[in-house]
């Protein structure tokens, strides 16, 4: 079944086009992963999905996915609220809307 990833991210002032560059450099070479996209929700603010081919095969990846993190970790506020630099949130498709 089908899995999603979401990250939300801000970046320190003046990181933002470093950090765009950054995930334009990314390659995630991980088995189930189908492809991701990196959005810019606000001034700053930015949200990360990935699809996925099974929940099972999003969680194998998360260490590599720590790793490329690691690689612009510097670049990012933290989020408050004991949360840290990053708001990952992660699950299967339940319904498809088309």
């Amino acid at each position: 079944m089908t899995a999603y990833n979401v990250v939300r991210f801000r970046t320190k002032p003046g990181k933002e086009k470093a950090f765009v560059e950054a995930h334009q450099k990314v390659k995630l070479n991980a088995k189930g992963f189908r492809k991701g996209s990196l959005i810019k929700t606000g001034d700053g603010t930015f949200c990360m999905v990935g699809e996925w081919n099974s929940m099972d095969s999003l969680v194998a990846a998360r260490p590599a996915m720590i790793g490329i993190l690691d690689t612009f970790r510097d670049m990012l506020e933290d989020l408050g609220g004991d949360l840290g630099v990053t708001d990952p949130v992660s699950g299967t498709v339940v319904a498809e809307i088309g």
